[in-house]
């Protein structure tokens, strides 16, 4: 895979058009794959899935939603305190979802921007290599130990939700051809507990925790798509949500995902903070990227970005530079800035 630059996801556009446009025809020629900017619900990323599919399947409780605005029902949360919590009914072994293939809404999602896609291609208004890139949260990040605090329920809702990942993955094989396709994991969660900051779980268990649904959710994938992996921080309240001292349990989580997946993956997305300091970068030299290309997610506060960079090739020489997160979480009125910030990276990269 190529691209000095990647697209983690989600960017606060109302059409999939204007998404498509206004990144894909400035940064399409530097990117290998690009997201249809996860318009509408999908930009609350994890929550979508919470007040859209598990809260009402007949076999889950909601046990909190998001507090209200002045008595006004809001769907997705403030921050880490009123995340949508749930229980699996008494009595129920494994949550099964219905309707396989459409139930969680990324095969519907995907099938309606690719059209989009398809046509800006034909029209000559994106590189004809370009692929159409689907951004899916895994089963550990989608559904985290904090929104099914009751013993055992996640074990039970986390292998239905692998499963109908799955069948959506296969419904979009049969319209999106796997040549034209690129899919990217995206793992916050997973993330977090390498440092363990997942509440109740030690970190020294983390790569056995999380590698059995990486090799689940990858297995079946045809080899002409493409497959990558989005570690994040997390935004939820402010990024970042949290700042270990180091790469070296990212660089860890990345190199078992790599080696695990039980195909080839293609890109690995790693956060970056603001800082330049030895310490901090010195792990990447440890890292076994294999046949994926390295993303480093530094594109931020821009007048820091050249020593971030030059401190981070010591240990990398080869890597391409992406933002730490999606837009979603960002007023539309950053985009200009964020895109120019874009174009800046690339030009300071070449230089």
């Amino acid at each position: 895979m190529k691209g000095e630059t990647l697209l983690v996801g989600s960017i606060p556009l109302p059409t999939t058009t204007e998404a498509l446009r206004t990144f894909g025809e400035t940064l399409g020629p530097h990117l290998a794959s690009l997201p249809d900017g996860e318009v509408g619900w999908r930009q609350f990323w994890i929550t979508r899935v919470h007040f859209q599919v598990l809260a009402i399947h007949p076999d889950i409780e909601v046990v909190q939603q998001p507090r209200r605005d002045d008595g006004v029902e809001r769907i997705y949360p403030h921050d880490a305190t009123d995340n949508w919590n749930f229980r699996v009914r008494p009595g129920v072994e494994k949550i099964v979802f219905g309707h396989p293939g459409w139930r969680l809404g990324f095969y519907q999602d995907a099938l309606n921007s690719y059209e989009v896609f398809k046509e800006m291609k034909a029209q000559g208004r994106l590189p004809k290599a370009l692929r159409f890139q689907v951004s899916i949260p895994t089963a550990v990040s989608a559904l985290p130990p904090r929104c099914f605090p009751t013993p055992g329920d996640l074990e039970k809702v986390r292998s239905g939700y692998i499963d109908a990942v799955r069948a959506e993955v296969a419904a979009i094989l049969q319209h999106i051809p796997a040549n034209e396709l690129a899919i990217q994991w995206d793992c916050s969660t997973e993330l977090q507990d390498a440092y363990g900051m997942v509440k109740g779980l030690e970190p020294e268990g983390m790569i056995a925790r999380n590698l059995g649904q990486v090799h689940e959710l990858s297995k079946g994938i045809p080899d002409d798509a493409l497959i990558g992996f989005h570690l994040c921080f997390g935004t939820l309240g402010g990024w970042p949500r949290f700042e270990p001292p180091s790469m070296d349990k990212a660089v860890e989580l990345a190199n078992a995902f790599i080696a695990g997946a039980g195909r080839r993956v293609d890109w690995m997305h790693i956060p970056v903070l603001d800082r330049s300091d030895e310490t901090y970068y010195a792990p990447l030299a440890n890292l076994n990227p294999k046949e994926a290309r390295i993303f480093l997610g530094m594109i931020h506060n821009m007048s820091t970005f050249a020593v971030r960079l030059a401190a981070a090739r010591k240990h990398l020489k080869d890597f391409g530079v992406a933002a730490y997160c999606g837009f979603g979480r960002r007023p539309k009125g950053d985009l200009p800035e964020i895109l120019r910030d874009h174009v800046s990276a690339l030009d300071m990269m070449r230089g």
